[in-house]
């Protein structure tokens, strides 16, 4: 049986699993379409987060696009104005927590967004102009320690408000809509050279 591949732009909200055993109710993948028996999600999005989501019944291609050769680009809406200081200490890595120590990030790629994404509106809203300014940036990683990307937006005194992964190698988010499932033959994404 050949294996099937998906592309998913997972909406706010949803779970990047199938199944959840705890008790109070969660929105999962499978209300969002007919997945065939065995598809499994490469990589997580937490619940708050959005995005680009590979899925696949293939073990083997879940483990190279989870491997640090794939780059992995993020769009982060901040609180505040994100300055060029603070992406360059992105850049070169900052210290974040993980599972209870203190870890250093490994240097990536970071830059300032001028033009606000058009991702549509999510599905909670963030906030209003009330509570102050807000801006975007771009960070992409190639490894993905639990919740790395808000922690180094934190880090630097810039608090994420909303996160969409928009790249994993080459397969872009592009116009998918949130909630939208398109199955394809192959990611085709390329590795980089270590």
């Amino acid at each position: 049986m050949p294996q099937r591949h998906f592309i998913l732009h997972k909406p706010y909200g949803y779970l990047s699993q199938f199944i959840y055993e705890l008790k109070r109710k969660k929105k999962l993948l499978g209300e969002l379409y007919d997945f065939p028996k065995g598809t499994m999600a490469i990589g997580r999005l937490d619940e708050d987060s959005e995005g680009l989501l590979l899925l696949t019944t293939d073990g083997k291609m879940s483990e190279i696009i989870r491997s640090k050769k794939v780059d992995k680009e993020y769009y982060v809406q901040v609180d505040g104005i994100i300055t060029q200081e603070a992406i360059d200490q992105m850049k070169a890595g900052v210290e974040i927590g993980f599972n209870g120590t203190k870890y250093l990030t490994k240097s990536c790629e970071a830059a300032l967004i001028a033009e606000i994404p058009n991702f549509g509106a999510r599905g909670k809203k963030i906030r209003d102009e009330r509570h102050g300014p807000t801006s975007w940036a771009s960070i992409t990683v190639n490894e993905g320690k639990f919740r790395q990307v808000r922690k180094m937006t934190a880090a630097v005194g810039f608090p994420t408000l909303r996160l969409v992964r928009v790249r994993i190698g080459n397969v872009h988010l592009n116009d998918l809509q949130a909630g939208e499932v398109i199955e394809v033959e192959d990611f085709n994404v390329k590795n980089k050279e270590i």
